[in-house]
């Protein structure tokens, strides 16, 4: 058994190595629970799907087109899962055309996010988003899968709070249910001049790694969810539970009520008979000649 001062030392030694990487992230900022994040994507020719560089040979970055229901480009918001809907207006002769490059993989919807908040950092780092958007082309139209999942990871942390700060570390987004874009409900038949409605179920994670069935989940305001298995266990304990309490009833509580009580003549079975009427006991008693 370890000593008391061992204890201590070892307690001691914990207690610095958590300042320690507190205070190493407390060096840069870091997103608060909810605050928005930005998306901006590689801005590219409608005409070969080639990406567009700037004066300084750079790849342009321009913002997530502007969302119908938020007047704004897309954005999301840093450990919050939700249901996300962002109806593009109306798509212009070259968008349908940079969709036609993206839902044939010519050129991937390659987008990024900050990983911290932008304000107050020289030198600004990001993650890549790529949207993998599915569908088919058609010679005057094309069908595309509007729904898309969206999962978002945190780099690893102590959480001290349900809803702790943080920052990025990777993500990705895909359409769903891409084999069944043509007669889908969450599909869309688009011609130039439709408005392209887009919903993303964003989901979070508070490490890189994804969840497993019998992983603890150390966050639970980010990556908390119920598993099949969690119900799964659920319900067997919960019956288990039955059982066992009907065993423990009618295998003791029950015979020892029985036992303390006259049940001769309170009971169907306790009109026995003794030579001289009813009888206390169970069934037919004994003729005494």
């Amino acid at each position: 058994m370890p000593s008391v001062s061992q204890a201590l030392v070892g307690a001691l030694v914990l207690m610095v190595d958590f300042a320690t990487a507190t205070l190493r992230e407390g060096v840069l900022p870091a997103y608060h629970y909810g605050a928005p994040i930005p998306v901006s994507c590689m801005n590219r020719s409608t005409e070969t799907g080639e990406h567009i560089q700037d004066v300084h040979d750079e790849i342009q970055w321009i913002p997530f087109p502007v969302c119908n229901e938020t007047s704004k480009p897309l954005e999301f918001h840093y450990g919050t899962e939700s249901e996300v809907n962002c109806t593009v207006a109306m798509i212009d002769d070259p968008f349908f055309h940079l969709l036609e490059f993206y839902i044939h993989s010519d050129a991937p919807l390659a987008c990024r996010l900050p990983a911290r908040p932008q304000p107050h950092i020289e030198a600004q780092e990001y993650i890549p988003l790529v949207f993998a958007l599915a569908g088919t082309l058609q010679k005057s139209h094309l069908h595309i899968s509007t729904h898309l999942n969206v999962l978002l990871h945190s780099t690893p942390k102590h959480h001290v709070h349900p809803h702790d700060s943080g920052v990025l570390d990777s993500g990705i987004a895909y359409s769903t249910s891409p084999l069944s874009h043509m007669d889908g409900s969450q599909t869309k038949r688009l011609v130039i001049g439709d408005p392209l409605p887009l919903s993303l179920s964003v989901r979070w994670f508070p490490t890189p790694a994804l969840p497993k069935t019998e992983g603890k989940v150390e966050w639970a305001g980010m990556g908390g969810h119920v598993y099949a298995s969690t119900i799964f266990y659920g319900l067997v304990s919960f019956t288990a539970g039955v059982l066992g309490s009907a065993v423990y009833f009618f295998g003791v509580v029950l015979p020892k009520r029985l036992r303390g009580r006259g049940l001769g003549g309170a009971t169907p079975l306790g009109y026995g008979l003794n030579g001289k009427g009813v009888g206390n006991g169970w069934g037919i008693a004994k003729r005494i000649d």
